[in-house]
């Protein structure tokens, strides 16, 4: 696995990861529009098919994960931690002390990786995540301390 640098031409390849992993994907104009914005960075987990994508934002010493997707098919191979391991080193070294996401409380897998990436649970967004006819869902919040040792 290669992890490059999201840049606004990889907009197409990020589009495609996002709409493989999520039911409401991002297209890629947002992505585009988001690379565009200051202190937005990510990265792409680069092959034929890319196979994951997370997209960053840093202001004021706090990092936003806007966003971690891994398709279905490239799940279990370390592909969101590497992501996320690159997307953290880089807010660190912009100067972020802290890291915030949000994330569905029926996702397990991805609580359980942010939680054994160091972050810890810091609130509740009831209703946050639209699901269409199944109504909303609520979203974890997240955070992590960047200026720890530990991590």
């Amino acid at each position: 696995m290669k992890l490059v640098p999201a840049t606004p031409e990889e907009a197409p390849a990020m589009a495609s990861a996002h709409a493989q992993a999520f039911d409401r994907p991002w297209d890629e104009a947002a992505f585009r529009d988001l690379l565009a914005s200051t202190g937005v960075f990510g990265f792409l987990a680069d092959g034929e098919d890319p196979s994951g994508v997370v997209l960053c934002r840093t202001i004021a010493g706090e990092a936003e994960i806007l966003t971690l997707a891994v398709p279905p098919w490239a799940r279990r191979r370390g592909i969101a931690k590497a992501l996320m391991a690159a997307a953290l080193g880089t807010a660190r070294e912009l100067g972020a002390n802290w890291a915030y996401l949000e994330v569905d409380v029926d996702n397990a897998a991805a609580v359980a990786l942010y939680e054994g990436l160091g972050f810890a649970r810091a609130g509740l967004r009831r209703a946050y995540y639209d699901r269409g006819a199944a109504g909303r869902a609520d979203a974890l919040v997240m955070r992590l301390d960047l200026t720890s040792p530990h991590q």
